[in-house]
C-alpha cells in the first residue's frame, strides 16, 4: 500500500480531484476569505438512493478530501431533502399509498415491513450507513427540520417580498422554447439504467404557480390533509398574513411569520441554500444543467435575488448498471451503495468514482465484471509495490484506500476475486472446506484463519449467492459418470492417467495450473513448458471440456486448478476413474 500523504495526494500531480480543490481553495479565499470552506450534496429519499445518486455525494467528498490533506478546514455538507413530496407509488408497493401523494417524505409511512418510521428514513438510513463504511465524513441536514423549526423564516419572508424579481427571472425561461435534449454520453439500455439516470427527486423543475392572485415561490402543505395541492390566493407583505386554499376543500389564513408547514417551490429553494450555507463547491446531474433548468436558473435566482454566489462545481455523468437482471426483485429497480458494497470492498468503490473525471460515464457491474474490477485493482496494488504505477493511478489509489482522516480496512492477505468465488461456489460456503482448500492453493504459505482473506471472501460469498444464476452454479457430480468414461478412447484415457499420475506432485494453485495445460503437450512428446501452438491450444480446449463433463457434467466451469483443489485429490481420482 503506497504510504498516506500530507500535503495533497501526490506532489506535482494534476488529477481531476486536485485541480477542482486548487479552484474551490481559490473561490473560497476570494468569497469568503477564513472560513471553513463548504462543499454541498443534496440527496432525495423518494425512494432507493442509488448508485447514480453516490456521484452526487463522492464528487464533492473527493475534493473535500483533498482540501483537507492540504490542512484546509473544510466541510462537505448532505441536505436530506426529506421535505420534498411524495410523488408516486413504486411498483411492488400497495396502491393504498397514493392516498399519501403531496405528502412530505418524512409524513409517509415507510414500505411494509421497514423498521424505520417514515418512508424518509427508510432510504435515508442504508445510505448512511454506506457512506460510514465508505470512509465518507459530512455534516447531514434534514430539509424537513429546517423548514418545520423555522430556520428558513427570514429567507421565506424575503422571496415572499421578492417574488416579482423571482417571477422575473423565471419568465426568461417560460417563454423559451425547449432545447433539443443534450445528446448523453451514454445510453441507458434498460428499465434500471433508465431509472439511475433519473435525477434527484427533488427536481421536480417547479418554479411556483402563477395564477389571478399573482406568482409565489411558496407552498405550503395543508394543515388538515398535509399534502402540497395547494394554491396560495393571498399574500400581505406588511402582516405576512398568508391565505391558501387546498384541492381537497380545505383552506386557512395563516401568519407566514409564524408558520412552519410549508416550503419554497425548487428552483428557489435550491439557490437560497447556496446562500444560507455559503456553498463554494456543489456538483449537478445532467437533469439539472440544461438550459432553463433548476441549476441555470437557480444561478441568477441566488446573484439577483439572495445576493449570493452560484457554487463552482461539474456536471456529473450518468452511472451505468450491468448485471441486473440476476438482482432480487425485492431490491428495487436499481442497486444503491449498499448492494455494492456487499459484493465489493469499500475502497473498491471509491475507486470506481476517483479514476474517472466527473464527466465521464462509466459502469458499475454486477455480472461477471466484478472479477474483471477487482483483478484490475489487484494488478494496481502490484504496480504500487513495484514502483512501476503512473502518477494518476497512484492518486486514484490513494484516494480509493484513504482519507484525510484514516485508512479504509482492506483484506490482509490479498487472493484473486475469481479463486474465492469459485472456491465458495464449490464448498457452497462451507468454511471448513473451504479453509481446506485455500491452504492448498499454496502449501508453502497456507491460509491458516479465514479473517487472512476477510472481508473478500464474504463479498465473494455475496456475489455468488446473489448475482449468479442457479443454472451457473458449480454442482460436483456425487458419482462418476460411468457411461461417458466406458466411452473414452486411448487418447482420452491417457489423458486423464498423466494427469492422475501428477497431482501429488502438482498439488497447488501453480503446481495444477502447469499440469492441466501440460498434458497435452506430454501427449504430443512435448515438454511441459514447450510454447503453445495452434494444435495445441485446441488439444487443450478439448482436455479441458472433457475434465469439466466428467467433474460438473458441463464444458466449462470454475477454472480447473481452483475446480480440482476444491474437489480434493481423492474425489478427483474417484470420479475421474470410477
Amino acid at each position: 500500500m503506497a504510504a498516506a500523504e500530507t500535503d495533497g495526494v501526490t506532489d506535482g500531480v494534476a488529477d481531476w480531484v486536485s485541480r477542482f480543490a486548487d479552484e474551490v481553495i481559490a473561490e473560497a479565499d476570494r468569497r469568503a476569505p477564513g472560513k471553513p470552506i463548504v462543499c454541498a450534496s443534496g440527496l432525495s429519499p423518494s425512494g432507493p438512493i442509488h448508485l447514480g445518486n453516490l456521484r452526487e455525494v463522492m464528487t464533492p467528498h473527493l475534493v473535500a478530501d483533498e482540501i483537507r490533506r492540504r490542512g484546509r478546514d473544510c466541510v462537505h455538507i448532505i441536505s436530506w431533502d426529506d421535505y420534498d413530496r411524495f410523488r408516486k407509488v413504486p411498483a411492488g408497493i400497495d396502491p393504498s399509498w397514493s392516498e399519501h401523494i403531496g405528502k412530505p417524505l418524512t409524513a409517509v409511512p415507510p414500505p411494509p415491513g421497514s423498521p424505520y418510521a417514515s418512508w424518509a428514513e427508510h432510504f435515508i438510513a442504508p445510505m448512511k450507513a454506506a457512506l460510514a463504511e465508505l470512509g465518507i465524513g459530512f455534516r447531514g441536514i434534514s430539509q424537513t427540520e429546517q423548514y418545520t423549526s423555522g430556520a428558513y423564516r427570514d429567507q421565506i419572508l424575503f422571496a415572499m417580498r421578492e417574488r416579482a424579481k423571482i417571477d422575473a427571472v423565471l419568465a426568461r425561461y417560460r417563454t423559451k422554447a425547449k432545447p433539443a435534449p443534450a445528446k448523453k454520453q451514454q445510453k441507458p439500455v434498460d428499465e434500471a439504467e433508465l431509472e439511475a439516470a433519473a435525477g434527484s427527486g427533488a427536481a421536480d423543475e417547479d418554479d411556483g404557480s402563477t395564477g389571478a392572485a399573482g406568482y409565489y415561490p411558496y407552498k405550503p402543505y395543508c394543515t388538515v390533509c398535509d399534502r402540497d395541492t395547494t394554491t396560495v390566493t393571498a399574500y400581505d407583505d406588511g402582516t405576512t398574513e398568508l391565505t391558501w386554499t387546498c384541492s381537497y376543500g380545505h383552506g386557512d389564513t395563516v401568519k407566514l411569520s409564524e408558520f412552519n408547514h410549508g416550503k419554497l417551490v425548487w428552483k428557489v429553494d435550491w439557490p437560497m441554500r447556496w446562500a444560507y450555507e455559503g456553498v463554494i463547491f456543489e456538483p449537478s446531474g445532467v437533469d439539472h444543467s440544461s438550459p432553463g433548468s433548476s441549476f441555470v436558473v437557480g444561478g441568477q435566482i441566488v446573484a439577483e435575488v439572495f445576493g449570493g454566489v452560484q457554487p463552482i462545481g461539474p456536471m456529473y455523468a450518468f452511472v451505468g448498471i450491468s448485471g441486473m437482471a440476476k438482482m432480487s426483485s425485492s431490491k428495487g429497480a436499481v442497486p444503491t451503495p449498499s448492494d455494492a458494497l456487499e459484493i465489493m470492498e469499500a475502497p473498491l468503490l471509491r475507486w470506481l468514482y476517483a479514476r474517472r473525471r466527473p464527466n465521464q460515464s462509466f459502469t458499475v457491474g454486477f455480472d461477471q465484471a466484478i472479477q474483471r474490477l477487482y483483478d484490475e485493482w489487484d494488478s494496481l496494488e502490484r504496480r504500487i509495490a513495484a514502483g512501476t504505477a503512473q502518477p494518476a493511478d497512484l492518486a486514484a489509489h490513494s484516494r480509493a484506500a484513504r482519507t484525510a482522516e484514516r485508512e479504509l480496512p482492506v483484506t490482509p492477505r490479498t487472493l484473486p476475486f475469481g479463486t474465492l468465488a469459485s472456491v465458495v461456489d464449490v464448498t457452497t460456503g462451507d468454511e471448513e472446506q473451504t479453509l481446506r482448500i485455500l491452504a492448498e492453493l499454496d502449501p508453502q504459505n497456507p491460509v491458516r484463519d479465514l479473517d487472512e482473506v476477510r472481508p473478500r471472501l464474504d463479498r465473494a460469498q455475496s456475489w455468488i449467492t446473489t448475482h449468479v444464476d442457479a443454472e451457473q452454479r458449480t454442482q460436483v457430480r456425487e458419482s462418476p459418470d460411468a457411461e461417458l468414461l466406458a466411452s473414452l478412447g486411448d487418447t482420452e484415457r491417457d489423458a486423464l492417467r498423466i494427469l492422475l499420475d501428477g497431482l501429488d506432485d502438482h498439488w497447488s494453485l501453480d503446481g495444477l495450473t502447469t499440469l492441466v495445460y501440460a498434458v497435452p503437450k506430454l501427449q504430443a512428446g512435448l515438454t511441459a513448458d514447450a510454447p503453445p501452438t495452434p494444435e495445441l491450444k485446441v488439444a487443450q480446449r478439448t482436455f479441458f471440456a472433457l475434465l469439466y463433463r466428467l467433474l460438473v457434467t458441463r464444458d466449462t466451469g470454475p477454472r480447473l486448478p481452483t475446480l480440482l483443489l476444491a474437489v480434493g485429490a481423492d474425489r478427483v481420482r474417484a470420479l475421474l476413474t470410477g
